[in-house]
């Protein structure tokens, strides 16, 4: 058995990182965080979805409906999650400012209203922006739910006994750089008028 991390979040975010519709991740840590706040654990980890907080209002309009595609089937008390992919850590972009946000907002599919209170949560703090590319397992597994899973923080290690082999991305390398240049540019005109 092999040990493995993953990162926790949103299935329906997971679900457009999967389908290419966004390549970054908005972390402040949990509450639960040994640290108080976020730290990158590893630069690849397995995607591990969650279910309890997603709400649509967090939602730009046209993504509220996945949230009812992620819980089809669902059952709060499941014992096993299904995991679909893995990330790798492309770049940590540390944001404290809301101009540098409301730049990024054609890039994720939160509201402006969920990102704002992402970077207001413990102010003191930076908002890391985690430009990540995905890949899809052509094998996914089911996870059984430990309680050490459990809470509100955003990395868990768990035991798996296969190696990630060979990985086809969700966006093509040519795709991929084109978001992230786009991300970069949005990010660099900070100041601009």
């Amino acid at each position: 058995m092999l040990r493995q991390i993953a990162l926790k979040e949103w299935a329906v975010v997971i679900s457009a990182l999967e389908s290419g519709e966004q390549i970054c991740l908005m972390r402040k840590g949990g509450i639960a965080e040994e640290t108080k706040d976020f730290q990158v654990k590893s630069d690849s980890f397995y995607m591990y979805p969650t279910y309890e907080h997603q709400r649509k209002s967090l939602l730009k309009p046209e993504f509220q409906d996945r949230i009812e595609e992620t819980l089809s089937g669902l059952q709060m008390e499941k014992v096993e999650v299904q995991i679909t992919s893995v990330a790798k850590l492309v770049k940590d972009i540390e944001i404290t400012d809301e101009a540098a946000l409301e730049r990024l907002l054609p890039h994720h599919i939160w509201t402006e209203a969920f990102a704002d209170e992402r970077l207001r949560w413990k102010r003191t703090k930076p908002l890391h922006v985690l430009i990540v590319r995905v890949y899809k397992l052509a094998v996914p597994f089911k996870l059984s739910v430990s309680s050490d899973f459990l809470g509100c923080k955003s990395w868990i290690e768990f035991y798996h006994h296969e190696e990630i082999s060979s990985l086809d991305p969700v966006l093509s390398d040519e795709v991929f750089a084109e978001q992230m240049e786009a991300i970069e540019a949005a990010l660099s005109k900070i100041g601009e008028k």
